[in-house]
């Protein structure tokens, strides 16, 4: 079994739609975020925000992003290990760029998109429940 350690951020805007990805030539919508640099030795933060500013065209404030929880999911041999982290009141643009296909902002209620199982398993309730 392969295992990697990822970031990703839960980017809510203030109608509390959670801004989801979808990399170029994969089916499931995600989170945005990525894999540390372990060359440069990056903090979780220094992490999404490097992932996240090729389609937001700024990085994240750190005092900003509030840790939601350490989600662990399973997708055929490769075990995922995810720091997730909450941004709230996200005010700016998101556009496609990099490995990104396409964004969509989603109501947390919408059940309507295909989702990773690390989103739509574990963090998607976890944001149910802390934002009703």
């Amino acid at each position: 079994m392969t295992s990697t350690h990822i970031v990703a951020g839960c980017l809510l805007d203030t109608a509390r739609r959670l801004l989801v990805v979808k990399p170029t030539h994969q089916s499931l919508f995600t989170l945005p975020g990525g894999a540390p640099s372990a060359q440069h030795g990056e903090t979780p933060l220094a992490t999404l925000s490097r992932c996240c500013k090729p389609y937001l065209g700024q990085g994240l404030e750190d005092e900003k992003c509030i840790m939601l929880g350490r989600f662990r999911s399973q997708e055929g041999d490769t075990q995922t290990d995810a720091d997730v982290f909450v941004i709230e009141d996200f005010e700016g643009d998101a556009t496609p760029g990099g490995e990104i296909e396409t964004l969509h902002w989603m109501a947390l209620d919408d059940d309507t998109l295909s989702l990773s199982p690390l989103l739509g398993d574990d963090v998607l309730p976890a944001l149910r429940k802390r934002f009703g």
